[in-house]
């Protein structure tokens, strides 16, 4: 009997799971994306939906889904796609049976995510179709062209970030400066692309530093700024240290800008190092108008230093003007405030030492009042104006001589090019080593004799400059001291919290009726 072959065709369409004869439509998305908030890209996004909205709805074989959508965020990854992210959640459970897209750069630029999301719909029976280059993922061939064009794409988002990088590296080489203005305090856009003080910004900026200055910590100062209804960087009511921190510690501030803070790890990912020296980075002095005074600003840094130091027994606090300011004559720690009857009527704060029962024995000092330490402020000024013009003579001498920093500021240059100079040939004899052929110990001894000068040069340097900026938060302590001082031209009747935090370095307590004032040029006065 011959062979006979009968052929049963198929039933099901294996697009819809219906039978061939039914009137099921296959469910069909669309996914359109750009990377920029541009206005050229904003039309091209406004015409992808477009597009794909019509071609969708004019298939009588199709029913449409709707059109997912990211505007302005990349394709070398798909984390922070909601949209993309979105479509392939509803598509797996079974929303959607086919995605329409421009293009494989469309859909991802990363190889292995665009494999692995493309696997994944498959395996659910999910098709995807790329206009541009005619590629249906359920084709036999659909793979290997998908995997050759997201490849291409792949390298393609490498070289622009490549270029971009490159742009941003050559910018910061040139001394252009870029911060994010809307959440940057003081400064907006210039016509020309630099800061411009912003003058009602600045006024909030010199008050953080006016507040830090008499003794407040950053949290105490985001609590004054708040109670004061001054909104921070961001727009919002709360205010928190860090970005107190921030502002005290940016010396765009000072009219300076530090460029290449941080720079981009991998292309992909999108990862943000902060630059540890991987990379050159660029100081440019008088960059623009300065909101703070550059000798104001290093006091600051210096007094930031100190209290990160605790300022001796029992740390830094700066909850109020006088924590810090008020130091045990006993013991030596700090005074610090503390509430009695809190809950009656009689309730009052008193500052007294930290370590007055931390021991065996009981410190001996007294606790104060916030009304005797204000006395005893008053009588110790009015003290000290009685020998004011003598006083302020010498202190002129002395902040004159502080203020002459031309020895160190060249020797601190001359340190600079030595430097550069010893960073030079390190790299010059690791590319040597690279491409010639060379005795390796000799080669380590070199290598290491340079990197051991380096290091001993910088040591130098930095002490250089710390020493210059030093010299120049004293001249500034002097010089505020001095302007205080020369202001007042009769007897101080009243506790002014300015003149506190300007002219006081700190109070000693060794009884109610003895207790000295020590003032910020050194000078030490007894209260009888």
């Amino acid at each position: 009997m011959a062979r006979k072959i009968t052929t049963i065709p198929a039933t099901i369409n294996k697009f819809t799971a219906a039978p061939i004869a039914s009137n099921v439509k296959r469910k069909v998305a669309g996914y359109a994306r750009v990377s920029t908030d541009t206005d050229d890209q904003i039309s091209s996004y406004t015409a992808q939906v477009d597009y794909y909205t019509k071609y969708i709805k004019e298939r009588k074989d199709w029913d449409f889904v709707g059109i997912y959508t990211d505007e302005g965020v990349t394709g070398t990854s798909t984390k922070k796609r909601e949209g993309f992210t979105r479509m392939i959640k509803d598509a797996l459970a079974g929303k959607i049976q086919l995605i329409i897209t421009k293009s494989v750069s469309r859909f991802a630029r990363n190889t292995v995510d665009c494999l692995t999301t493309i696997r994944k719909l498959k395996a659910a029976g999910v098709e995807c179709y790329f206009e541009k280059e005619g590629i249906w993922t359920l084709d036999s061939a659909g793979e290997l062209l998908i995997t050759v064009l997201s490849s291409i794409s792949q390298e393609e988002a490498r070289s622009i970030s490549e270029n971009t990088t490159w742009g941003q590296r050559k910018s910061f080489a040139d001394g252009k400066a870029r911060v994010p203005y809307k959440r940057f305090l003081g400064y907006d856009r210039g016509e020309d692309g630099n800061l411009v003080v912003n003058p009602e910004q600045a006024k909030v900026v010199k008050l953080i530093y006016k507040l830090f200055l008499t003794g407040l910590s950053y949290n105490a100062i985001g609590r004054e700024l708040m109670k004061r209804g001054i909104k921070s960087p961001a727009g919002k009511d709360r205010w928190y240290s860090n970005t107190v921190q921030s502002i005290l510690t940016s010396e765009k501030m000072k009219g300076d800008a530090l460029l290449q803070k941080k720079f981009t790890v991998d292309f992909l990912t999108k990862k943000v190092k902060k630059n540890e020296g991987e990379i050159p980075q660029y100081y440019v002095t008088g960059n623009h108008e300065a909101i703070i005074p550059p000798a104001t600003f290093d006091l600051v840094q210096a007094e930031i230093e100190r209290r990160k130091n605790g300022r001796g027994k029992g740390g830094y606090s700066g909850s109020t003007i006088f924590s810090n300011r008020i130091k045990c004559g006993a013991c030596g720690h700090w005074y610090g405030s503390k509430v009695w009857h809190s809950n009656d009527k009689y309730r009052r704060v008193v500052y007294q030492c930290n370590n007055k029962f931390a021991g065996a024995k009981k410190c001996p000092t007294p606790h104060l009042t916030e009304r005797e330490i204000k006395e005893a402020f008053v009588k110790a000024v009015n003290k000290l104006l009685e020998g004011k013009d003598d006083m302020l003579e010498n202190i002129r001498l002395v902040q004159k001589q502080i203020c002459d920093t031309s020895d160190l500021e060249a020797e601190s240059q001359r340190l600079m090019d030595e430097m550069n100079a010893l960073s030079d040939r390190v790299q010059k004899c690791i590319s040597e080593n690279a491409r010639i052929a060379q005795d390796q110990s000799d080669y380590q001894k070199r290598y290491d004799e340079l990197v051991n000068r380096y290091e001993t040069t910088k040591a130098s340097y930095d002490r250089t400059e710390k020493s210059i900026k030093d010299r120049h938060a004293k001249a500034e302590r002097l010089g505020a001291f001095v302007k205080a001082l020369a202001a007042q031209d009769a007897s101080v009747t009243e506790f002014d919290e300015g003149l506190w935090g300007t002219i006081v370095d700190f109070m000693t307590v060794y009884s109610k009726e003895d207790i000295s004032v020590t003032f910020k040029d050194g000078t030490e006065i007894h209260i009888g």
